[in-house]
């Protein structure tokens, strides 16, 4: 702290040439050095003396005399030059008009801000204080109660989606009839202009339910969350009284409005999966879980049912690790551009509007921040280029940096890079990745220094660092399968992914410890139960698998 604040200074004060003297003994012969110094010295003293013995070629036995005199020369003009500044400093106090409480204000605010000692300190936040209670309450009786209240909430929104969904289908049905109609006098009474306006009216009309529904939606989900959050607060204050006789009855009350409703329940699709105990490193070994899963990215996203009741949502164990050091993470590989129109984005972004999020802003609202994150590291990043570019003598390379400069959108990111959202209504992940690739993944030429694979690697070391034990990555760099990943394509990518995962975890020893961990590698749901099994015997040959020992006593 005193050395950012004494770099600080210097700034602001004005350097002044300062004569160094050194008088020293060489046999019989008396010699003196002299050389000027700039005061504050913005420099390493080390290196100015250094300097001074090779340019005079000074002998080393005045080395540490030499060192100790300049040390001593270097402060005690320093506190001159401080001194001298601040008796200026106080004279012009002195002879100002601004009052002295002024004066006392301002520097007791800089003191404030600039100094831990004297700073005020940080009062929580509601959402801290939200997320204590919350993390008390979901370890506690209430648990059930608080799902049974985030179920009836998801159901009125399934109602209110179901109700938006019919209505867009309606419309769409009776836009397809009128533009039939409109298409069979085309040539007759109407014309091309014609056709593209009756297409224009339908567009704005779309446009125009949808966003009248997504209001709706939006409104809803922010008096759900106000609502449960100042239930939650009221019950944990409740809870905290023992003679209190209205807490069972408030948890009794919620259970008992539990809403059984026609929902919207989502396809179980057949899912493969093997398991594996690994233990990594070169000493001290850690033993990680691997795990390869068949299933579709978002199935680690959509609420499950309970086929035998066929209402309540299976996701306790999420809500108990919420707030813990036992985070769950998931990658989905995304485009460039940070938005959620299209594709898996868009996929995604349906799932979270299925459920209100209660503890953390909606997807939308974490992107938008994400964006403006983007577009000032974009300015800073250009801002640097064009100043290395400025520093290069005009030629052919100059001229290549200002035209990457100019082609790259401040918007969007670069394969490799990725951004998080966090969740709280996911049925089993807490933490996405946003993995940005491009095309050059479907390729089958791509090495461990592809951006996606380098990518993967950043991803880990945040795992590591933020507390989640649990991440599953795609093994074949891609969520769909198509006609050019063939056996050999699929064989070639899972053990470069397997083999560059395993050097990953086994420097996840010096980023975290050795933290035990899990690691579920999914591949798409499109894929042979063959291909399955084939990944399913290479991973034990990459990755060292703990084997069981029987033990026999002798008789």
């Amino acid at each position: 702290m005193l050395m950012s604040t004494r770099t600080k200074e210097n700034s602001h004060f004005r350097p002044s040439e300062k004569t160094f003297v050194f008088n020293f003994k060489t046999g019989q012969q008396s010699c003196v050095l002299t050389a000027p110094i700039q005061i504050p010295m913005q420099g390493s003293i080390n290196d100015l003396h250094g300097r001074l013995m090779l340019l005079h070629n000074l002998p080393s036995f005045i080395e540490n005399d030499l060192k100790h005199s300049l040390d001593q020369f270097v402060d005690e003009e320093t506190k001159k030059n401080y001194d001298k500044e601040a008796e200026a400093a106080l004279e012009k106090l002195k002879t100002n008009d601004m009052c002295t409480e002024q004066f006392v204000n301002t520097w007791a605010k800089a003191y404030q801000e600039t100094t831990l000692e004297y700073a005020r300190p940080e009062e929580p936040s509601w959402d801290e204080d939200f997320a204590d209670v919350y993390h008390d309450l979901i370890h506690s009786p209430a648990s059930e109660t608080l799902l049974n209240l985030e179920h009836n909430y998801f159901v009125r929104v399934s109602e209110l989606i179901s109700e938006r969904d019919m209505e867009l289908k309606k419309l769409q049905e009776r836009q397809s009839v009128e533009m039939d109609k409109v298409m069979q006098e085309l040539g007759k009474s109407l014309t091309d202009e014609d056709v593209n306006l009756v297409a224009a009216q339908h567009f704005e009309s779309q446009q125009v339910l949808e966003n009248k529904w997504a209001n709706e939606l939006k409104q809803l989900m922010a008096i759900q969350k106000q609502e449960y959050q100042e239930w939650v607060i009221k019950l944990h204050q409740d809870m905290q009284n023992p003679n209190n006789s209205t807490v069972s009855e408030e948890i009794k009350v919620k259970q008992s409005q539990s809403t059984v409703a026609n929902e919207r329940v989502f396809e179980e699709r057949p899912l493969l999966e093997e398991s594996f105990t690994i233990h990594l490193g070169a000493q001290l070994k850690t033993m990680h879980n691997l795990r390869l899963m068949r299933a579709d990215v978002l199935d680690f996203c959509k609420h499950k049912r309970n086929q035998r009741s066929g209402v309540k949502l299976q996701r306790l164990q999420t809500a108990l690790s919420l707030y813990s050091t036992s985070l769950c993470g998931l990658v989905l590989l995304v485009d460039n551009r940070i938005n959620s129109y299209s594709g898996i984005k868009r996929d995604f972004a349906t799932v979270c509007q299925e459920c209100t999020d209660f503890h953390f802003p909606r997807v939308e609202q974490q992107l938008e921040i994400v964006q403006q994150v983007v577009l000032f590291a974009s300015a800073q990043r250009n801002k640097k280029s064009k100043e290395r570019v400025e520093e290069v003598p005009n030629g052919n390379g100059g001229n290549e940096d200002k035209s990457k400069i100019g082609e790259r959108n401040p918007s969007n990111i670069l394969p490799g890079e990725f951004y998080t959202t966090r969740h709280s209504n996911l049925s089993e992940v807490h933490v996405v990745f946003h993995l940005c690739v491009d095309d050059n993944v479907r390729s089958s030429n791509i090495t461990a220094r592809d951006p996606a694979i380098m990518g993967l690697r950043n991803i880990l070391k945040v795992c590591c660092t933020h507390d989640i034990t649990t991440i599953t990555i795609p093994l074949l760099l891609v969520h769909d399968m198509s006609e050019e990943m063939t056996i050999p394509w699929c064989l070639k990518r899972s053990e470069l992914v397997f083999k560059c995962i395993k050097g990953f975890m086994m420097e996840m020893a010096s980023w975290d410890g050795g933290t035990s961990r899990t690691v579920q590698f999914l591949v798409p749901q499109s894929i042979s139960e063959e291909m399955f099994y084939q990944l399913s015997n290479m991973l034990p040959q990459i990755f060292r698998v703990s084997s069981t020992l029987t033990l026999t006593s002798r008789r």
